[in-house]
C-alpha cells in the first residue's frame, strides 16, 4: 500500500491548469549562463523574465569569487550556522552588509525564503500582531504562518486601510508591519513614509523585504528605506543574494539586540546547513561590484525608463510600476499562457503570473530588466509583445 501514491496518481498538472499540453511553461532549462540572451531547447531566446537586476551572474569577479571559495573552503560547510557550519567569510559578509544598509548587525540565511520564514517567526510571539500588506511576497506569509502572532493584513499600499487595520489591534501588543519595498509582481514601491507615519502613531515595528529593491533603489543600491531617507526608522531590512547579488542566500539586519535574539531563536536559522562557501563569496563580489560600479543601477534605470515609456505608448497596461518589473496585464489566465507560448517560439522569454501569485482577475506576463540589456532587445521585445497582445484580442 502506498497511500501518497494512491491520494496523487490521478493528479494531472497539464489539466490542473486548464491548459493543453504544448501550452504549460513551467521548468524549462536553460542550457548555459544566465545573460539577456540564454539558450533554451536548444535555441537563444532574449530573456526577460530574470530578477538579475544588476546582471553580473555570469560577471568573471563573481564567478572567480565562488570558484576561489570552493577551492579555500570546499563545496559545502556540512552543518547550521549554529554548530559547524559558520565561516569567518559568513561573519565577515555579515558586517559588510549591516554596514551598508545601516544597521547595526545582520544575520545571513541560506536562502531569502528562509529569511522571512525565519526571522518573522522568531521575533513576534503569541499576544503580538503580524500586519502584512495583501500583495506581500509569499515567504512573508509563510513567515506570518508559521509565528503564533495574529495575522493581520491591510488593501495594497493603502494607509487608511493599514490605519483601520492598526486601530484594531490591542495598543499594548506589538505589531510587526512587513511590507514589500518593491513588490515582486506589480513592480510599485511601498509607501514607507505614510507607514513610518503610522508607526509612530500606533507604536509598530516594521520589517522592510528588500528583495526588489537591493541593488536597484537608493545610493548604491542600498534599498527602498534608503531611497526614502528612513533607514533610521525601520526596525528590520531583509535582503536576498538571488537577485542583484547574483548568487542564492538572504540576510537580514538589524539592531544588535534583535538579531542576537533571530539567531538563538529562529528555527530555520538554526536547523538549516549555512550558506555554502561559493554562493556566500559569489554574493559578497557582487556587493563590492555594486559599490564600485553605480554605473550599473544607473543604466538599469536608463533602460527601465525607456521600456515604460515604450509600454505606455504601446497601450499595454502595466500599472503603478515605476521600477525594472514591469507587469503587462492581461486578466484571462489562459490568454497569460498562451501569450508566454506565443512569445517564447517568437525568441523571447516572459513569466506568465498567476493564482496564487495574483488574483484571478490580474493575470499578468512580468517583464523585467537587467542593466545589461539594450534598448534595441527591449524594443524587439516589445514590438513582438504588441502583435502577440494584438492577435489575442488583449489590446484593443
Amino acid at each position: 500500500m502506498n497511500l501518497l501514491k494512491d491520494r496523487y496518481s490521478s493528479y494531472d498538472v497539464i489539466a490542473a491548469y486548464g491548459l493543453s499540453e504544448d501550452l504549460y511553461p513551467y521548468h524549462k532549462a536553460v542550457s548555459g549562463q544566465q545573460d539577456t540572451e540564454v539558450i533554451m531547447d536548444g535555441r537563444k531566446v532574449l530573456m526577460f523574465g530574470s530578477n538579475s537586476y544588476l546582471g553580473l551572474t555570469n560577471h568573471p569577479k563573481v564567478i572567480e569569487a565562488a570558484v576561489a571559495a570552493a577551492k579555500k573552503y570546499g563545496t559545502g560547510c556540512a552543518g547550521s550556522r549554529y554548530l559547524n557550519g559558520t565561516l569567518d567569510m559568513h561573519r565577515e559578509f555579515e558586517h559588510e552588509l549591516a554596514e551598508f544598509v545601516g544597521k547595526e548587525d545582520a544575520i545571513i540565511y541560506s536562502t531569502g525564503f528562509q529569511t522571512n520564514l525565519g526571522v518573522i517567526s522568531s521575533v513576534v510571539g503569541r499576544e503580538d500582531y503580524v500586519v502584512c500588506d495583501e500583495l506581500d511576497h509569499a515567504s512573508i506569509v509563510e513567515g506570518r504562518r508559521l509565528s503564533f502572532a495574529t495575522p493581520m493584513k491591510f488593501k495594497h499600499n493603502d494607509m487608511e486601510s493599514l490605519e483601520k487595520t492598526l486601530s484594531r489591534c490591542r495598543p499594548e501588543s506589538l505589531k510587526l508591519v512587513v511590507v514589500d519595498g518593491v513588490f515582486s509582481m506589480e513592480g510599485d514601491i511601498a509607501n514607507l513614509p505614510g507607514i513610518v507615519a503610522l508607526k509612530e502613531k500606533y507604536n509598530c515595528a516594521v520589517m522592510v523585504d528588500e528583495a526588489h529593491g537591493f541593488g536597484v533603489l537608493g545610493d548604491h543600491g542600498r534599498g527602498t528605506c534608503n531611497h526614502f531617507g528612513l533607514t533610521d526608522d525601520i526596525e528590520l531590512i531583509m535582503g536576498t543574494f538571488s537577485k542583484s547579488l547574483a548568487a542564492i542566500g538572504g540576510f537580514c539586519a538589524g539592531d544588535a539586540c534583535t538579531i542576537s535574539w533571530i539567531r538563538h531563536h529562529s528555527r530555520p536559522y538554526i536547523f538549516s546547513a549555512s550558506n555554502t562557501p561559493a554562493a556566500t563569496a559569489a554574493a559578497r563580489a557582487s556587493l563590492q561590484i555594486m559599490k564600485q560600479e553605480p554605473e550599473r543601477i544607473a543604466n538599469l534605470w536608463k533602460i527601465t525608463g525607456y521600456a515604460l515609456e515604450r509600454f505606455r505608448e504601446l497601450g499595454f497596461e502595466i500599472g503603478n510600476t515605476s521600477t525594472p518589473i514591469i507587469p503587462l496585464y492581461i486578466r484571462d489566465q489562459k490568454k497569460t499562457f498562451m501569450v508566454t507560448k506565443l512569445m517564447f517560439d517568437d525568441g523571447v522569454f516572459v513569466n506568465p503570473v498567476i493564482p496564487p501569485a495574483c488574483s484571478p482577475d490580474d493575470t499578468l506576463i512580468r517583464f523585467s530588466l537587467m542593466a545589461t540589456h539594450t534598448t534595441e532587445q527591449i524594443d524587439i521585445a516589445a514590438e513582438k509583445l504588441y502583435k502577440c497582445f494584438k492577435k489575442l484580442g488583449i489590446i484593443k
